[in-house]
């Protein structure tokens, strides 16, 4: 299957999506998070889509994309780290976990690495103070992370 049919098919099912949705009127962000779970990401091709399916201006649909933090326009690696930076989490030591991920990932926040594989980001809070400092990666939450357990953490993602 080559590329285009593989986007091809990801339209169709953003498409099918939209038009079961019971109203359209005020389903913007559910759209873009739909889009998102189908893309990955929400590259301006995306954004227009999602515009015209929902009849809202493409300024619009940019305007929500770029205003909250959990939608990207950049594609992420197949696995993304969060170090959550929040008081807490800070407090205890986040900023040296985030330093020893970035280290031996050989990237920065907001970068992923060559292969595709991994996305380090920031949160300013994950609500689990109890945890701190913690870190997530993709649905997997890990609490009371120091800087020495990021090798261990990331051979989980090896494969």
């Amino acid at each position: 299957m080559c590329k285009n049919q593989i986007t091809e098919e990801k339209y169709g099912q953003l498409e099918v999506f939209i038009n079961n949705l019971p109203e359209k009127k005020g389903a913007l962000i559910e759209v873009l998070h739909k889009a998102q779970g189908i893309f990955g990401y929400l590259p301006q091709e995306v954004q227009l889509f999602v515009g015209e399916k929902l009849d809202i201006p493409a300024s619009k649909v940019y305007g929500v994309v770029t205003f909250y933090s959990y939608f990207t326009t950049e594609p992420r690696g197949e696995f993304v780290i969060n170090v959550c930076m929040g008081t807490a989490c800070f407090v205890r030591g986040s900023g040296a976990v985030l330093d020893e991920f970035q280290k031996v990932l050989g990237i920065k926040t907001g970068e992923t690495t060559a292969d595709g594989k991994y996305t380090i980001e920031v949160l300013r809070c994950v609500g689990a103070c109890g945890l701190a400092p913690v870190v997530t990666i993709n649905d997997k939450v890990y609490g009371h992370v120091g800087a020495a357990d990021v090798k261990r953490i990331i051979t989980e993602y090896e494969q």
